[in-house]
């Protein structure tokens, strides 16, 4: 009984903390289908009428058309840049002992404190050295440069737990280095992968500030930009803003899944294997 009893306070407290995750999202949609004074009422649990036009205009009115793709290529440039170099960079400092790894380690963790605001002056200077102002690529490299960090020392981390012997084992089999850390670590690190994926492209997806400072074509702008075209004091449209802020969420809802399957997989999948 005793068991029985805490498995259901368990259950309880694992329903009340869903609730509360979904609540937003939960509000986000029935607010995207209400009319303008049904939403500042506040007094109605569901629209009378959903109004499915609200996402029309907000797709239309928002030029998500546009900027809708530009997320989608920054995010997914930036993310495989990531993956790559921060997965070589975290075997090396897992696997690989060299003169001045400790203070590797100790400046990937500096960098991590310092806010990134405070090196967008140095960032567009340098992007202005390279002639690369006002263009993907230079946008791309910067977001790639700082999700290295955090991503390289997560690596590390998985890199690390895993046992040395597989290594030489592939060693004695004839295998190259580059070889057995393509073909037996990376997949057995794919949980660290997909985690890196994950916090990464959520942080790509939601970046605006940087593209402010980048950015002075329009057209090159990230989905953000489109909800800003909602954000008015003198005329709110919030019903509209939340419309577009449930499609500029759709992409990233749908990752997610994707990912935590992948991550399920990943852990479930042994050394034997």
């Amino acid at each position: 009984m005793k068991g029985l009893a805490g498995r259901g306070g368990l259950y309880g407290l694992l329903v009340l903390a869903a609730v509360g995750a979904l609540f937003p999202m939960v509000w986000l949609l029935i607010g995207s289908l209400q009319t303008s004074s049904e939403l500042y009422r506040g007094k109605d649990l569901l629209p009378a009428k959903p109004q499915w036009s609200n996402y029309v205009t907000a797709w239309t009115d928002g030029d998500l058309g546009t900027y809708l793709p530009n997320s989608m290529i920054y995010t997914v440039s930036a993310v495989v840049g990531i993956l790559v170099v921060s997965s070589t960079a975290g075997y090396a400092l897992a696997r690989i002992e060299f003169r001045g790894k400790a203070a590797v380690t100790f400046a990937l963790l500096a960098v991590m404190i310092i806010p990134a605001p405070a090196s967008f002056i140095a960032q567009y200077k340098l992007m202005v050295m390279l002639g690369l102002t006002n263009s993907r690529l230079g946008y791309v490299l910067i977001l790639v440069s700082a999700g290295i960090p955090i991503s390289a020392l997560i690596m590390r981390g998985f890199f690390a737990n895993l046992p040395k012997d597989l290594e030489e084992a592939a060693a004695i089999d004839g295998s190259s280095a580059l070889n057995t850390f393509a073909r037996v670590i990376l997949p057995l690190a794919r949980p660290g992968l997909i985690a890196v994926a994950v916090i990464q492209g959520l942080a790509v997806w939601n970046e605006y500030l940087l593209a402010l400072v980048l950015f002075d074509d329009d057209t090159l702008m990230p989905v953000q930009r489109g909800l800003m075209n909602f954000v008015s004091a003198e005329t709110p449209v919030q019903n509209i803003l939340l419309a577009a802020t449930a499609i500029s969420v759709l992409p990233v809802v749908v990752f997610y899944v994707f990912a935590q399957r992948q991550v399920v997989q990943g852990i479930s999948s042994g050394a034997v294997k």
